[in-house]
């Protein structure tokens, strides 16, 4: 059975404040409307400032999604059936037959895997004409022909020994019997017959190495005492003849028929992996194998159509650039955000709410509202801390009406002070002064946009005042040169914004021409200063898809 579905509510990589607690307090609200499996989580670290707001308000860190690509054991979710190598083709068959499968996994005493056997394999072996001498050639122990025929063993000389024998069936009269026992190889040959006591004698004179006695007939003490003399095996099957032809045949071991040749997978490898080996492949399916080399499943053809059970409702940005690496590969089912719309698309129709609003908490907050649901204490305190956090203690220019009069709302529930609590959450999330690496600052908030053939990486980062950007500022320049090399960004840069004074400085690694196009005052050397930029998605972000648009 498919596994149940998972719903993440998901922020962007790079997660900041507002992305972090949109997604805890959204779940918590579908959770609530009745949608089960959801669960929030993030697609990143969480930077200090978001740290500080859980910790305050005694909130877990949502689970970690490093990516959502399927993965086998997402669509590997059925019992496997496994055989083990030293049990008969028809226990292999029965189980083709009880359970409805193509394909067997053939394993030893440890359960780890010796083979792989497929049902068009094992037909082909017992139907397929080939010479005469092949088909009656059988590889098996007496006791594996006991157990398929279900005989009782009248005599046993070394049952359990595998043997390369000959089949035959003694239907012929006795004189003309007679002179072909002569020409075959007794200790190498099985002969099939009925109640034929003269053909049963002659048999077990000429020392054959196994007489099956079909029909259930009886046999005689004379015979058992010379079967005994010449270490001849006597069967009795109640099977008739043919039926005894056709089960003694299917007694050789599965282990002796199985492909030793075969593919091997993890539960954790991509769906994307296997898809390229089994369709450029010549293997007709997989063994998945736990690390230690236990079968856990056996993955096909079939189980590429299969959809993941993982579910994603993004927060806080609807391009895939910006997603849980993966997120393309999964069902996205809803999306809430207050950016502008990207090149997003899916197969089905999905609920997508996009409003001009501060932050997303402040979205969330009106979708508490218009389904009469009051958030609990904490879910108010995360959604008063993302409107804050994105909407700059309401300073920044994307800061609307609307926002404005949800924070007496959430001050209320939450009982905090929209002020002090702003204040403190900036105070302790400024990782400029806290001796974050530069790399880590830079990617704290960190986005990408695509204009044209360009491609764009801008991150932010709030001070309460420029002094220990100025401290830093060589080893942010060189940590962003490297940056714009690897990811071959046209402009890389990092909005240093003063929360105190309104303003923001822009760091850029870009291109020769920048300072004659950018549009801003050029304070040094790929410094330039923006005086009342707050908002990089309103302020700067649009401001720069202008300009290299008209490259």
């Amino acid at each position: 059975m498919q596994e149940a579905d998972k719903v993440f509510v998901v922020g962007h990589r790079n997660p900041d404040s507002d992305s972090i607690c949109s997604a805890i307090a959204y779940a918590e609200l579908r959770r609530q409307q009745g949608l089960t499996g959801v669960t929030a989580a993030r697609a990143g670290t969480i930077n200090y400032q978001t740290q500080y707001v859980l910790d305050h308000l005694g909130v877990d860190v949502p689970k970690l999604l490093s990516d959502v690509h399927p993965r086998i054991k997402d669509v590997v979710t059925e019992k496997v059936i496994s055989i083990h190598q030293s049990e008969p083709m028809s226990k292999a068959m029965e189980l083709y037959h009880r359970h409805r499968i193509r394909i067997l996994p053939v394993v030893d005493d440890t359960g780890k895997a010796k083979g792989l056997l497929l049902l068009k394999q094992a037909t082909e072996f017992f139907l397929v004409p080939t010479e005469p001498e092949k088909m009656r050639r059988i590889r098996a122990s007496i006791s594996s022909i006991q157990c398929c025929l279900g005989a009782t063993a009248q005599h046993l000389s070394n049952s359990e020994q595998l043997e390369e024998l000959d089949l035959h069936v003694g239907a012929r009269r006795e004189a003309s019997f007679s002179r072909w026992v002569e020409g075959i190889i007794p200790e190498k040959t099985i002969l099939i017959t009925g109640d034929r006591p003269g053909i049963q004698r002659l048999a077990v004179a000429a020392g054959i190495r196994l007489l099956i006695i079909s029909g259930g007939a009886s046999v005689d003490e004379e015979l058992l005492a010379l079967a005994s003399e010449n270490n001849v095996s006597i069967l009795v099957s109640h099977y008739d003849t043919a039926n005894c032809v056709w089960l003694t045949r299917m007694a050789t071991p599965v282990g002796l028929l199985a492909e030793a040749d075969f593919l091997v997978v993890k539960p954790n490898d991509l769906l994307e992996d296997l898809r390229l080996k089994l369709i450029h492949g010549k293997q007709s399916g997989a063994i998945v194998c736990s690390a230690d080399g236990r079968v856990e499943g056996i993955a096909t053809k079939s189980h590429l159509l299969k959809k993941s059970p993982v579910k994603l409702i993004l927060v806080d940005h609807n391009e895939l650039a910006q997603a849980v690496p993966g997120a393309e590969k999964v069902e996205i089912i809803e999306v809430i955000d207050h950016h502008r719309l990207g090149n997003f698309h899916t197969d089905l129709p999905i609920k997508f709410i996009n409003q001009p609003l501060g932050s997303t908490c402040s979205l969330v907050s009106t979708l508490y509202q218009q389904a009469g649901i009051e958030p609990e204490k904490k879910i108010a305190g995360l959604l008063l801390a993302g409107l804050l956090s994105d909407t700059v203690i309401l300073k920044s220019p994307t800061t609307t009406e609307i926002d404005r009069k949800l924070v007496p709302w959430l001050e209320e529930i939450s009982g905090l002070d929209h002020q002090e609590f702003g204040s403190q959450l900036f105070a302790a999330g400024s990782p400029m002064a806290s001796g974050t690496p530069v790399r880590k600052l830079i990617f704290t908030d960190f986005k990408e946009y695509g204009v044209g053939d360009y491609l764009l990486g801008l991150g932010q980062v709030e001070v309460v005042n420029f002094h220990s950007f100025y401290q830093r500022q060589n080893e942010l320049m060189a940590e962003l040169l490297k940056i714009q090399k690897e990811k071959n960004y046209e402009l890389a840069a990092l909005l240093v914004t003063d929360i105190v004074l309104e303003n923001s400085l822009l760091l850029t690694a870009g291109p020769s021409e920048l300072p004659l196009i950018i549009g801003y005052p050029q304070e040094s050397e790929n410094i330039y200063r923006l005086k009342g930029v707050l908002s990089r998605k309103k302020q700067l972000v649009p401001h720069l898809l202008k300009v290299f648009k008209g490259l």
